[in-house]
């Protein structure tokens, strides 16, 4: 896919960011947050998704020293089932790695059987729930990680 390009997040991007975090997610990240993680957070790296110009994704990254978090991911609704979240999270893996870390982890709700699916192809395995964690609706997390 070669109308494919992913780059780091620009405080530009961040209005198209919070579109598509609505449209995903039912407890929403604010634009303050974002503009916080970007401005303020020195261990997180954001990246954004283009598809043939227009930002369909995003993916959050914590790291500190070794060890790295998923801190969200998401692909635009109507964009979704053509691959692009598996590049998206494969490009993500690749600049953890580059930026030494051994171990990266995430939580992903227990109903999103799909979102659980795809990270198992690179390798991440289940290792413990955190009930309630989902403010929403205080569904539990499943803890997925991988060693890089």
């Amino acid at each position: 896919m070669s109308e494919v390009n992913i780059r780091h997040m620009r405080w530009e991007d961040i209005a198209e960011v919070i579109e598509i975090e609505r449209l995903s997610f039912s407890s929403p990240w604010t634009k303050q947050a974002f503009e916080k993680e970007i401005a303020n957070n020195m261990y997180a790296s954001y990246y954004v998704m283009e598809f043939r110009g227009k930002i369909v994704g995003y993916c959050g990254l914590w790291i500190v020293i070794d060890n790295a978090q998923i801190t969200n991911i998401a692909i635009l609704p109507n964009y979704r089932g053509k691959g692009l979240g598996e590049k998206l999270f494969q490009y993500v893996l690749v600049q953890a790695r580059n930026q030494g870390v051994e171990l990266l982890s995430l939580e992903v709700r227990v109903s999103n059987v799909r979102a659980q699916k795809m990270y198992r192809k690179f390798g991440l395995q289940p290792a413990g729930i955190r009930k309630n964690y989902y403010q929403d609706n205080n569904e539990d997390a499943l803890v997925m990680w991988v060693k890089l």
